[in-house]
């Protein structure tokens, strides 16, 4: 069986909620027929900027559900079931299979930081979890989260295991990225979820992107990828620079509540996030509507 190919740019998509923070369905729906209309490889839901750590299993079923009801059959879905035991990182990816979803995003471990932070403990987990999931795996690193950044020797180990097929890179760190393209075995696939470093990642071969920011704004996303593919260097930079800061607003100075302002502003639903974040004030959204001005779409 041909190896599923994870090219292109996907975002993770939030989870929209209501103003009482249950699940808004409708605008599930406005969001996905919305980015349905760009050329999108596909969808990750319930990774972290779902809020999947806020969400419980029923809920990432019929989010999956909903998505999946929506999405074109020339996109790839993808589904984060990472969780902090084997067992239940395995229920919940075949729960994903079974709803369509088609590869797995699968967070580092982290909670016992002490006995989790070595090769052997994250290698016995991603395989234990591969070899009984229905689904290929992709490593989901991001250390500024978890405490917790895999090493370059673990992912090439891990990638000579035939159902773990991908890493998201999201330290940010494009050395590391580059270690890894030339560590792993051949067709594993690296690919970036760094927006700031979009267009590096993608000169340096990763094969595409999971990025937060193309929730808010995929044109600007796609227009770097597809200079990068014809070889406009100087149009993919020029592009990457107009992006710098707004995505930096969105992913590491606000977060979560700043990626959701920039999507009402943008059109789509961004809406509350879920206690206990909350919303961004006016100050940052000011910020953020000037930042994003001329990148409506």
């Amino acid at each position: 069986m041909p190896q599923l190919k994870l090219s292109g740019i996907f975002p993770p998509i939030p989870t929209p909620f209501n103003h009482s923070g249950d699940i808004y369905p409708a605008k599930i729906r406005h969001n996905v027929e919305k980015w349905n209309l760009t050329s999108l490889a596909g969808y990750l839901v319930c990774g972290s900027t779902g809020e999947s750590v806020y969400l419980t299993e029923s809920e990432k079923i019929f989010l999956w559900e909903e998505v999946a009801k929506f999405t074109p059959s020339d996109r790839l879905l993808l589904a984060g079931t990472g969780m902090e035991s084997v067992r239940e990182t395995v229920h919940l990816t075949n729960l994903a299979a079974e709803r369509g979803y088609k590869c797995a995003m699968v967070r580092t471990p982290h909670y016992y930081k002490n006995l989790l932070n070595n090769l052997e403990a994250q290698a016995l987990f991603y395989r234990s979890v591969a070899d009984q999931a229905k689904i290929p795996l992709m490593i989901y690193n991001w250390p500024q989260s978890t405490g917790i950044d895999i090493s370059v020797d673990t992912v090439a180990l891990l990638s000579e295991h035939p159902n773990i097929i991908a890493i998201k890179e999201s330290s940010g760190n494009m050395e590391k990225l580059q270690a890894l393209l030339k560590t792993v075995k051949p067709g594993f696939q690296v690919l970036n979820g760094s927006a700031p470093n979009l267009a590096a990642s993608l000169r340096a071969g990763a094969v595409g992107a999971v990025l937060a920011y193309a929730s808010a704004a995929p044109f600007s996303c796609l227009t770097i990828a597809e200079a990068i593919l014809k070889r406009e260097y100087d149009a993919a930079e020029d592009w990457q620079n107009r992006i710098r800061e707004a995505s930096l607003l969105v992913t590491v100075k606000y977060g979560i509540p700043g990626l959701k302002y920039a999507m009402d502003f943008n059109g789509f639903y961004g809406g509350p996030p879920r206690l206990p974040l909350v919303p961004v004030n006016r100050a940052a959204q000011i910020e953020i509507e000037t930042a994003f001005h001329n990148l409506r779409g």
